[in-house]
């Protein structure tokens, strides 16, 4: 076990994925600053010890019903409900964008948004193009910033929530290792919101059908759209594509350099490659599940 926590020291292209409720106050929904200028620090360090890092964040739609003034997204119709998310997202992800920007550029580092629904991966020419982009990309230094296109998004072709939309990445660019920073320690055998006798899950070896079905019954923060559920899915995205996924705590963003330093932070999924996995498909499915 110790030598696999060791193997992450010699990972080069990291995925780190965080969450709304990771990245905004909970009393008032407002951006946590302090947060995301950790967060940029710690992946320009990581950046700066020649590694490659894509960042998936969510945030967009918080950002813009913050800037609006809205205290929730809800029209008359269900048309109208997408229309008043999709102008939200339209306003938040330009406010994201721009204070990524501004962090980032404080330690003269290149950004670059890349915006993704299902219709990415599933069309066989956009996935070929995606894939070149964030090749060039990673080739140019850059640190992508990607986040699920909410602005044009709809039932049919969205991914529906970052956990997926994360190891949908991390399997594109041939990743070595997912970081999944949430609001919780890792995986339990149960809810340890709800049970406290639920026991912390170190490492995952292999994706059991009972280990799958776990996570159905349980879900996360209301900020996020993502449970456990979600997490288990980005699981067995990364692990089937051969990539590492680790789920931690984003209480201490620091945890990230201590996860690449080989200690033990979260559960471990250990990758194991299925050669059957066919990624276009699964993401088709996804809702049909």
């Amino acid at each position: 076990m110790n030598s696999l926590r060791e193997q992450i020291k010699d990972k080069k292209r990291i995925v780190v994925k965080i969450g709304s409720s990771s990245l905004q106050h909970k009393e008032t929904g407002d951006l946590d600053y302090i947060r995301l200028e950790k967060l940029v620090r710690e992946l320009c360090d990581i950046r700066n010890q020649d590694k490659e890092v894509i960042l998936v964040t969510s945030g967009a739609i918080a950002a813009g019903k913050k800037a609006v003034h809205l205290k929730e997204i809800a029209g008359k119709t269900q048309a109208e409900t997408i229309a008043v998310k999709q102008a939200c997202s339209a306003i938040g992800q330009a406010r994201l964008m721009m204070t990524y920007q501004k962090l980032f550029a404080e330690y003269n580092q290149v950004a670059a948004q890349i915006l993704m629904t299902k219709n990415t991966i599933v069309d066989n020419l956009n996935r070929y193009n995606a894939h070149n982009t964030f090749s060039e990309l990673l080739k140019l230094g850059v640190i992508p910033i990607v986040n699920e296109n909410d602005t044009v998004a709809t039932y049919e072709i969205e991914i529906g929530d970052n956990d997926t939309l994360s190891a949908i990445v991390a399997a594109l660019t041939e990743a070595d290792l997912l970081i999944l920073l949430t609001d919780i320690d890792g995986l339990f055998t149960d809810d340890p919101r709800k049970n406290h006798d639920a026991k912390f899950i170190e490492q995952v070896d292999e994706l059991t059908d009972e280990l799958m079905e776990m996570g159905k019954a349980t879900t996360g923060s209301n900020v996020g759209t993502g449970g456990m559920n979600t997490k288990l899915i980005a699981a067995k995205i990364a692990t089937s594509t051969g990539v590492d996924m680790v789920i931690a705590n984003s209480r201490d963003i620091g945890i990230l350099h201590r996860i690449l330093d080989g200690r033990h932070e979260g559960t471990l999924f250990v990758a194991k490659k299925d050669d059957g996995f066919d990624l276009p498909a699964f993401v088709e499915n996804l809702h049909k599940n």
